[in-house]
Parts: C-alpha cells; structure tokens; sequence
C-alpha cells in the first residue's frame, strides 16, 4: 500500500502501518472521501477515528443459568463490561478451536464452571495455547479458570482451594504494584465465585493482589500477561445469579448466606481491570 501523499491536509494524513493487521489488510473505523484536486485528480481524503482493535475471547464454559438466560455467554458479559468503543471482540469455544493469535491485539480467557484438575483434552490444548502465547509476548488477560489455566501451563499447580468456597463481592489488598491495579482508589471491590485456586504459582511470577480466602487473587505472569480470579464481567445482578443459584452449597459449607447477600456490590474495581488492560492495548502498551 503506497504511503499517505504529504500534499494532504495534516489532519488526514493516516499513519497506515499502524492501521495495518498482521496480514497486512487495512482495518479502521472512518471514512474515505473521494474528493477532485485542482490538477484533477482524485485524492482520499481519510476520516479516521482510532483503528477497530480486534480482541480474542478464548471461552471456556457458560455462566449460571439463570445469569446467561437474561445477559448471555461469557463473551457478552466481557463485551458489555468492557465498553470498548472501536472494540470488536471474537468468541472461541475452546472445546472445538483456538484463535491464530497473530491475528488479535490481545486474548481474554474467560471462566467456566470447570475445573482444571479434570485435565480434559481441550483443556491441555488451551493450556499448550497459552504457553506459546505468553513465550511469544501476546498480550492475555485470564479470568477465574482462565487465570487458573494460566498458572498451570506456566508451571503452577491448581487445586481445590484449602480456604474453601469464595463467592460474592470481596476486598482485594494490594501486595505489589502493578500498572492495572495502581490507577483504582481503595477499597478494590471486585465480584468472585469459585473453590479451585493456583496453589502453588509457577516460577518467576509477581502476586499483585490478595483476597481474605486466596492469596493469588491477581498474578502478573509477564510483562504481557495477567490473571485475575475474580471475574471483571460480573456486576451485581449477575453476581446475585450466582449466590442465589449456589445458595444451598454455600449454607451446606457453612458460609454465612446472609452476608454474603448483604455485601453484594457491582465489583467496581474489577470492571476497571479489563478496561485498564484493554486500553494499554489500544494504546501501544504492549510491544512484541
């Protein structure tokens, strides 16, 4: 693709390798204008606004019922999360394929109702998948059994947790830090629900942040790559879903099903996570 003329106005000149997908076609969100010189030729003229960022969701499993009946899959509560303009983001079934990386700026890998410990076929593939991402400097967010696949791909152990259950909207205490936590005000408030854990994190990593029932809440596990075991995509009314739907569980383990009820909140600081990570995305913030 020739480069932008210099005889066009400076607000329309478009940097094009930066608008330019790995297999070199041109993805923006504008407008081309055709628009007659004074020698008589035909210029475009480029009304661009930012360029379409392509996001990867690597899905995993389903929400509650109760919870995708009213919102939808993983994927959708990620998107309406996000609130990502010039954002389109591109569900995977781990069960039946995996995404060319090469072809997103980022991949979110979402929870599921799963456990890791089951070490089923596609989740040995997804965790191969991860591997090569990470070694090849992709940037990867990982969600609950995103994040837990995240620390057993990369040499971690996942396990029941020894804490037990933790579900509902829970305080996070920073323990180092860290570019997507260090812009949110205390108290980070963010929604949880699961009774697996990374019990033991893979070398070389950095914890970022601990809950009162897991002390690996939020991992760095590169300068591209985190996982967090709280779920960004989860609002109040989704986390209700799921107390509601595990009610009898959470009783049966003696947690106190009142309280948790009475705390329920919208994760606020979670939210901001996978905004914050997809904006350095957008931003550039992650040279491969």
């Amino acid at each position: 693709m020739p480069a932008a003329s210099n005889r066009f106005p400076a607000s329309v000149v478009v940097a094009w390798p930066a608008l330019l997908t790995p297999d070199r076609s041109l993805k923006c969100c504008g407008s081309l204008l055709l628009e007659p010189s004074k020698s008589g030729k035909t210029l475009i003229r480029v009304a661009a606004t930012a360029p379409l960022l392509e996001i990867a969701v690597i899905v995993t499993g389903e929400p509650i019922a109760t919870a995708r009946a009213r919102f939808g899959g993983f994927s959708d509560l990620i998107r309406r999360a996000a609130n990502a303009p010039n954002t389109r983001f591109v569900a995977f079934d781990a069960r039946e394929a995996l995404p060319d990386r090469r072809a997103f700026a980022a991949t979110v890998v979402t929870g599921s109702a799963s456990s890791v410990t089951e070490r089923a076929p596609w989740m040995l593939a997804t965790e191969r998948w991860l591997e090569r991402a990470v070694a090849d400097r992709s940037p990867v967010l990982g969600i609950c059994f995103g994040h837990q696949l995240l620390g057993q791909a990369l040499g971690g152990r996942v396990d029941k947790n020894p804490r037990g259950r933790e579900i509902g909207t829970v305080r996070l205490e920073r323990v180092a830090g860290d570019a997507l936590l260090d812009p949110l005000a205390e108290p980070l408030r963010v929604n949880m629900t699961h009774t697996d854990s990374i019990v033991e994190l893979p070398p070389g990593v950095t914890v970022i942040a601990q809950s009162e029932r897991d002390p690996n809440s939020a991992v760095r596990f590169g300068e591209w790559c985190w996982g967090v075991q709280f779920h960004p995509e989860i609002d109040r009314e989704v986390m209700a879903d799921y107390v509601e739907g595990r009610s009898e569980a959470i009783e049966g383990e003696g947690l106190d099903l009142g309280r948790i009820r009475a705390e329920l909140g919208e994760g606020a600081a979670g939210r901001e996570v996978l905004r914050g990570f997809l904006a350095r995305v957008a931003a550039g913030g992650f040279e491969r």
